[in-house]
């Protein structure tokens, strides 16, 4: 193909070579004497002969140089006479100084504006450089790190909770028999509070005095920062919320001051305070910045809105203040993503996942434990139910949904008509599969409020409605993620 482009184009090289005028090639030599110009045309000499030459020029340079000086003088007699004629014209004189004054303003304005964002962008990367994160990440006039912990410390307290637990070796000594043993031992845990009044209102986390496993602390201890301790009695919790209210008789205690949360922003540095793994670390603190603002975190079918921080939280740190940097406490550090997520995350371990009840989430809950002992207008169906996955369906040929195990005598489900056996399947025309999506729909109401269970009965399905009653103190609102009460 090529080749034969090639050739075409030489044949075209050929065709347009121009040929000599007749008399011309009888006079010339055999080698041709005239060039090619490939500028788009051929061109070629016609004095290809060193015997004709061009014919020379005259020279007029003395009558260039008078021409010249004429236009000289033309042009600088122009220019006088205008320049005569603006003196004497007073409304173009204004303008031509109206002009040349707004321009020169602009143009001054101009500069004082860039000079003025030239000097505030200077000052900015003055001030910010050689700040370390936490300084930027703090407010302008907030308190050093230390300075904000000072503040706090004297707030913080341990929290010191005994359960019931089984007695693992109880029964097991067949040689001397359960001589003096019982078939429960005593345990402790520790977490950390707030102290909330000078009188002795201590805040806490609900799952610091009660265990979704072994229930509610027979006794709860408060231990303060020099070390002193008092006896705790419960005023209330809300597990839903994760939050719980303490009382010791104490006066002239030094309570936190509570900032808002609503007043935070992704990036902005907080502190951490508390007791991790137990006493020996009283006090530890820790600092990061904001990661995420009203993250919705689900835990043992409870979810919450919370703060996201990267400030290490750790098993005893619950309960404890996350506080900004005026010092004020703007959550109630709950919970932490730990490495057994990486079952769900193929492998992968997880770190700076940290989680705070929000403060300003906080306060009606805790108003409400201290003034009623409950949460008032939080709702509930009265009944113990857990989760049909697809496997226990398939097994029983049952649909998924939420299996009723109990019934609560003179509860909401109860009065409705709900039995023990029944599996709910759906509220308000809306299916659902698990105990989670039906708390999430039940808490879409409060207490008085009437919704449409849809279940199924002997392999019939029904729909009932049920009033919803108050969750008032003692209630249990979760046990455990494979059995609760709604």
């Amino acid at each position: 193909m090529f080749e034969n482009n090639n050739e075409n184009l030489n044949n075209q090289n050929e065709n347009v070579q121009p040929q000599a005028p007749q008399e011309v090639q009888q006079q010339a030599p055999q080698e041709n004497t005239y060039s090619y110009n490939y500028g788009g045309m051929n061109n070629y000499s016609d004095f290809s002969s060193n015997d004709q030459k061009p014919p020379k020029k005259k020279k007029h340079i003395l009558g260039k140089i008078i021409a010249v000086a004429a236009c000289v003088a033309v042009v600088s007699a122009g220019s006088i006479q205008g320049y005569r004629y603006l003196e004497s014209n007073n409304t173009l004189n204004e303008f031509f100084s109206k002009t040349d004054s707004s321009s020169s303003e602009t143009k001054n304005k101009a500069d004082s504006a860039s000079n003025k964002t030239n000097a505030a962008s200077n000052k900015s990367n003055n001030e910010n450089s050689g700040k370390s994160w936490i300084e930027l990440a703090a407010r302008k006039d907030g308190l050093t790190v230390p300075e904000a912990v000072e503040q706090v410390m004297p707030s913080v307290v341990g929290i010191s909770s005994t359960f019931q637990v089984p007695n693992n070796s109880y029964g097991n000594n067949w040689f001397f028999g359960n001589q003096g043993q019982t078939p429960t031992q005593n345990a402790t845990a520790t977490g950390t509070g707030i102290i909330m009044t000078e009188d002795g209102y201590v805040i806490t986390n609900a799952h610091v005095i009660k265990d979704s496993t072994y229930g509610m602390a027979t006794s709860v201890s408060v231990v303060l920062s020099d070390k002193t301790e008092y006896e705790a009695t419960i005023k209330g919790y809300d597990e839903e919320t994760d939050i719980a209210v303490l009382k010791v008789d104490a006066k002239g205690l030094t309570p936190a001051e509570f900032g808002s949360s609503d007043d935070l922003q992704v990036g902005e540095l907080v502190i951490a305070i508390g007791n991790p793994l137990g006493f020996e670390l009283f006090g530890s603190v820790t600092c990061g910045i904001v990661s995420a603002l009203d993250r919705q975190v689900s835990i043992n079918e409870k979810t919450m809105n919370l703060i996201q921080t990267d400030a290490a939280i750790n098993s005893g740190n619950s309960g404890g203040p996350l506080v900004d940097s005026y010092g004020q406490v703007i959550g109630i550090n709950s919970a932490k993503m730990s490495t057994n997520y990486s079952s769900i995350s193929s492998g992968a371990s997880v770190e700076g996942l940290g989680f705070a009840i929000p403060i300003s989430q906080a306060k009606s809950i805790i108003d409400d434990i201290i003034n009623y002992g409950y949460v008032k207008g939080r709702p509930q169906f009265g009944m113990m139910g857990t989760d049909i996955d697809e496997t226990t369906a398939n097994l029983y040929n049952w649909p998924q949904g939420v299996y009723i195990r109990s019934v609560t005598e003179g509860g909401a489900a109860d009065i409705a008509g709900v039995q023990a056996g029944d599996i709910i399947i759906g509220i308000d025309g809306e299916a659902i599969t698990t105990m989670e999506e039906l708390n999430a729909k039940k808490n879409e109401h409060n207490a008085g409020d009437t919704v449409t269970l849809t279940i199924s009965r002997n392999g019939q399905d029904m729909d009932i409605s049920v009033t919803l009653q108050e969750v008032t103190q003692g209630d249990t609102i979760f046990n455990n993620s494979q059995q609760s009460q709604n």
